[in-house]
């Protein structure tokens, strides 16, 4: 592969590295898809840092158990739709006054909840 090509793989999944750690702190913005997306960049690009995000010890397990059986385990299952709902709650009580959106917002949770509730999980 071209060294040009690998350069802009390692700098799009660095991008998308920061990206996936802004969602999980930023509630409905995606995590799991931009870290899979690194995943793909980095083992194109550089084994050294597929190897580095795949061993990290608080994403690592994660996408391993993603990636080979797409199941997530029941911990981050309920931390991830009890995160959802503390932040849509507050959002839509605090900070949202349109009902129009609060209703938007409900339904958006509703729908996450179900997905992430539907994964397969690990343990």
């Amino acid at each position: 592969m071209d060294k040009v090509v690998k350069v802009l793989l390692i700098i799009i999944g660095t991008i998308s590295l920061v990206l996936g750690m802004l969602g999980i702190f930023i509630p409905l913005f995606p995590t799991m898809p931009f870290l899979l997306f690194t995943a793909a960049c980095y083992l194109k690009s550089s084994n050294n840092l597929y190897i580095l995000l795949i061993e990290n010890k608080y994403i690592g397990k994660h996408l391993v158990n993603y990636k080979e059986s797409r199941s997530i385990s029941r911990n981050v299952k309920y931390m991830t739709i009890i995160s959802l709902w503390i932040s849509i709650g507050f959002s839509a009580i605090v900070i949202v006054s349109n009902n129009y959106i609060k209703v938007l917002l409900l339904f958006i949770a509703v729908a996450v909840s179900f997905h992430v509730a539907s994964l397969k999980s690990s343990n």
